[in-house]
């Protein structure tokens, strides 16, 4: 790699461009160098791959940005491997495998710091023009998109800083002859920078121009009283005042050499609050820390800068402070602290000059000392802290721009940066290393509880402490207000305070409030709330409308309404500013409180049309998606009728069986609380098809009280429709989940009152289905006669109708029959009738269950190698299905016929995996009893 850095060159300080021993290297069209710009950034950084779709594209990003991704990537992979670089993919991104050295952005920021810290001027001067010398026009030249506008941007304002901090020096050096020009062009680009007039003036002064000095500082006091209102600073007013009296101080200063070091005795800063009283946990995170000091001290030099970021009151300040507290002896020249106030609720955040004014005062400059400029402030900063081992603590960041000009150049500091927003230019640019904070765990929580209150008085009441945490969900700040609340008013009970917080969400965030800004949960959130753009904290408000506990990004689609570039660009924002999480690519959530916040906002702020209009389209998506996924899993069932999803709502296209079970998957838990959601906005309708479109699935996992839950739910909004077909649908489905959780009775009630709705309506299909599910619990009951009679009335009733599947379905059903009331040729004629149906139907899961019983068939009369080709069938159908109850029935029956065949391994092999898969979908009856007892039979033959 050093023969790389060697002869590899990479640049963006003009257009993107690659050098081998200075020879261009072709890398591609304009398309692909804007790749290989995006990954430069990053050198030796993994950069995800749907950042950099972000990068190149930004909103015009087209649907297959990702396909098209690959390709450039692929294709400079080619281009690179012959100049000894490589792209690797690494966790979900690409990495440019190069030095940092052999990037021109890089080198630039390196040379500026090393210039930053010398102390003589001739050394510096020469680090500044070399850094400069790297530059071959504007940054990213040619490229256009928000990213890069705003690196092109950023890396604009360094080059000028780099300028005027050259420029200084020259002065310094009497050399203001050689730089008069270039002062003149900048003055004329930046007319109202106090800076560089003030250069400019100098400049004038020492060649004799006293006159042009003076004109200039009247055109500029001129310009800022028209276009801002305001006077010239201190610092410019001071130099008028100086010129206009020859002050002998204006004559060139002697040059800073490495013997002028700065003041004798400048004093130690020891700013740093008290430490936290109740600081629990964090182990993880202050270990983090100290690993990053110590790779600090390894790499020789470079400043740590750990931004430590998570939603308001998780304990960052806390964290940064105890981290703070315990690093003091590393640190002999002292620590500097500012709360930047970036998300305070009672005021704006403090300008990176306040901040810089209160440093340089601590750091032993007189007030009139102080430049006005902020880049002079900053300059002058840099120059005091270069030899010293200072820690400095910037807490409640707003954002980057607040935070760069309070950096050191030294490589002596090391900086600790807490923010409620990502910093993620502070990351990427100025190598800073994300700190993310997560709630404390259930027994942090406890601890923190307890330290607050006493151990008695939590011993008193158990359970209400119990009950206060897990309102809490681990939020910090959320335990030490209520803590407060109970500490200051020592007659109420833990437990009345437990009753307020069961109250409704604003009673809940009312009860966290301890009276003050800083200890009022809801003024927290509210800071960071204030600062999103408009459309971004709608945004925020109609999240909190969703069903689930979270969210994937197509349904946060419909449910604002938003198109996806769009969207993305709100929720980045909500991400940065850690009001919402993205958990899982993809997918959002909120913290507990903060979603009781957002709930309040959207009941206060948005009318009840907007919020039910929002909950309907949110709907729409989550039923016509089920929809379209449940007829890919099961593409005979009976279809039911939907009313048409509003044109905002867009359901995602699933095509195959695969993407519909992965869908489900995904969104089980969201689509049972989108049923309760439905029944409890008043739409009944919604409630009952969203729970038909998801038993297919809650079934084939066996998930039967997740099926009793939806099904429960979906049974009295049928009611409150008049749907008797829907209700007897509903008791259908409810009988399954009570017979296979051990409740018979409550089985055979349910599927007698499904029998009598399907009657009186005249339903003669949902008779039908309603005699197979009465034939299939006598069965598995024991009543074989019984059973035999209602699977017949199916067959019946489906043929009547010309209902091949249910027909297919029902054949089987009698063949099964057949097989316990020992007709075993029956039994295989009904089943071989009914998998040609299927067969030709395409019915799959109908051959699954059919294949099975034809194997059990031929297994009762010794023809065990059709019976083992016909289980294998079946096997493969239920796992390709995601039918695991039937596919557990199957492996039950298998382990019986390699018993019969003295398979003994094979036996115990397909009875423990059935056993697996009945006991981790709930199912708790007399069947697994006696499969456990098969198994320990086999067991001791053995032993």
């Amino acid at each position: 790699m050093k023969g790389v850095e060697a002869a590899v060159r990479f640049g963006v300080l003009g257009a993107i461009a690659v050098w081998r021993g200075g020879v261009p290297v072709d890398v591609g069209h304009a398309r692909q160098r804007w790749v290989l710009g995006a990954l430069i950034a990053d050198a030796e950084g993994v950069v995800p791959a749907d950042v950099l779709v972000d990068r190149v594209w930004g909103a015009d990003a087209p649907g297959r940005g990702r396909e098209a991704l690959y390709g450039y990537v692929s294709r400079l992979r080619q281009v690179l491997s012959g100049v000894g670089v490589d792209i690797v993919r690494d966790q979900g991104g690409y990495r440019l495998k190069v030095p940092a050295g052999s990037v021109d952005v890089h080198r630039f920021r390196g040379l500026a710091g090393q210039a930053r810290t010398v102390c003589d001027d001739e050394q510096a001067a020469s680090l500044w023009e070399e850094a400069l010398g790297l530059w071959r026009g504007e940054a990213y030249a040619g490229v256009d998109t928000p990213w890069f506008n705003a690196q092109r941007d950023f890396l604009e304002r360094e080059r000028l800083a780099a300028q005027l901090d050259l420029a200084d020096i020259r002065l310094r050096l009497g050399q203001h002859d050689r730089v008069l020009a270039e002062l003149f062009a900048r003055a004329e680009a930046h007319p109202l920078d106090e800076r560089m007039a003030g250069q400019l003036m100098l400049a004038l002064y020492r060649g004799g121009r006293s006159a042009d000095a003076l004109a200039r500082y009247q055109e500029i006091r001129r310009r800022l009283a028209e276009e801002l209102g305001t006077d010239p600073g201190a610092a410019l007013r001071q130099l008028h005042q100086q010129v206009l009296a020859a002050d002998p101080a204006l004559t060139t200063p002697a040059p800073r050499s490495a013997t002028g070091t700065g003041p004798e005795s400048a004093p130690v800063p020891r700013q740093l609050p008290a430490p936290p009283p109740f600081f629990v946990g964090r182990d993880r995170e202050l270990a983090g820390l100290d690993r990053l000091l110590e790779s600090q001290a390894e790499r020789g030099g470079t400043v740590v800068i750990s931004a430590i970021g998570g939603t308001g009151g998780i304990g960052k300040t806390w964290l940064a402070l105890r981290w703070a507290h315990q690093q003091q002896e590393r640190y002999p020249d002292g620590q500097l602290y500012a709360d930047l106030r970036g998300f305070s609720p009672s005021g704006e955040p403090v300008p990176p000059e306040a901040a810089l004014r209160m440093f340089l005062d601590s750091l032993g400059v007189a007030p009139a000392q102080i430049p006005a400029d902020l880049d002079a402030q900053a300059a002058l900063y840099r120059s005091l802290v270069a030899d010293r081992r200072l820690l400095i603590v910037l807490d409640n960041a707003r954002d980057t721009a607040q935070v760069l000009p309070l950096l050191p150049g030294s490589p002596h500091c090391t900086v600790l940066v807490t923010s409620r927003h990502q910093l993620v230019g502070l990351i990427t640019t100025h190598g800073g290393t994300p700190l993310t904070l997560d709630v404390l765990t259930d027994a942090e929580a406890h601890e923190l509880l307890t330290r607050h209150l006493g151990p008695q008085r939590i011993a008193h009441e158990p359970e209400a402490g119990s009950s206060l945490l897990k309102h809490c969900a681990g939020l910090p700040l959320a335990i030490s207000i209520l803590a407060a609340r109970a500490a200051m008013n020592p007659a109420l009970t833990l437990k009345a305070l437990a009753a307020e917080l069961q109250e409704t969400t604003l009673a809940r965030l009312d009860a966290l409030d301890a009276g003050e800004a800083t200890a009022n949960l809801r003024a927290v959130f509210a800071a960071s709330y204030r600062a999103l753009a408009p459309q971004t904290a709608d945004v925020f408000r109609q999240l909190a409308l969703a069903p689930g506990p979270d969210l994937a990004l197509p349904a946060a689609a419909s449910l604002t309404a938003l198109p996806l570039p769009r969207l993305r660009t709100h929720l980045r924002e909500l991400q940065a500013a850690h009001l919402l999480q993205e958990h899982t690519p993809g997918r959002y959530s909120f913290h507990d409180l903060l979603r009781a916040y957002a709930t309040e906002l959207a009941e206060t702020l948005d009318s009840d049309t907007e919020r039910s209009a929002a909950v309907g389209r949110i709907l729409d998506h989550y039923v016509h998606t089920a929809h379209t996924a449940d007829r890919l899993l099961l593409p005979h069932r009976d279809p039911v009728s939907l009313s048409p999803g509003a044109d905002s709502v867009s359901p995602e296209r699933l095509t195959t069986h695969r993407q519909a079970l992965e869908w489900f998957t995904r969104e089980r838990a969201t689509l049972i609380a989108a049923v309760e959601h439905a029944a409890l906005a008043g739409n009944d309708a919604c409630a009952w098809h969203l729970a038909w479109t998801t038993i297919t699935f809650l079934t084939r996992g066996g998930r039967w009280y997740d099926v009793e839950t939806v099904e429960r739910t979906a049974l009295a909004a049928a009611t409150r429709l008049g749907d008797r077909s829907a209700q007897a649908q509903c008791h259908r489905e409810l009988a399954y989940a009570y017979a296979l959780t051990g409740r018979g009775l409550e089985a055979g009630s349910a599927l007698a009152r499904a029998l009598e709705l399907s009657t009186e309506v005249n339903d003669v299909l949902g008779q039908a289905h309603t005699h197979i599910a009465l034939g299939w619990l006598h069965e598995y009951q024991g009543d074989q006669q019984t059973a035999f009679r209602h699977d017949l009335s199916a067959l019946e009733l489906f043929t009547s109708l010309g209902h091949r599947s249910g027909r297919a379905r029902a054949l089987n059903a009698v063949g099964w029959d057949h097989i316990q009331l020992d007709d075993h040729m029956q039994a295989i004629s009904h089943c071989r009738e009914a998998l040609a149906l299927q067969q030709e139907l395409e019915d799959e899961r109908g051959q699954a269950g059919t294949w099975d019983t034809l194997g059990y068939a031929y297994q009762q009369i010794g023809d065990y190698r059709n019976a083992i080709d016909c289980y294998r069938h079946s096997l493969e159908f239920n796992r390709k299905l995601g039918h695991r109850y039937n596919e557990a029935e199957t492996l039950v029956h298998l382990g019986e016929l390699h018993r019969a065949t003295g398979a003994l391994d094979a036996a115990q092999d397909a009875w423990q995996r059935a056993i697996a898969i009945l006991t981790d979908t709930g199912r708790h009856d007399t069947e697994l009893d006696r499969i456990h007892t098969m198994l320990q039979g086999l067991n001791r033959s053995l032993a």
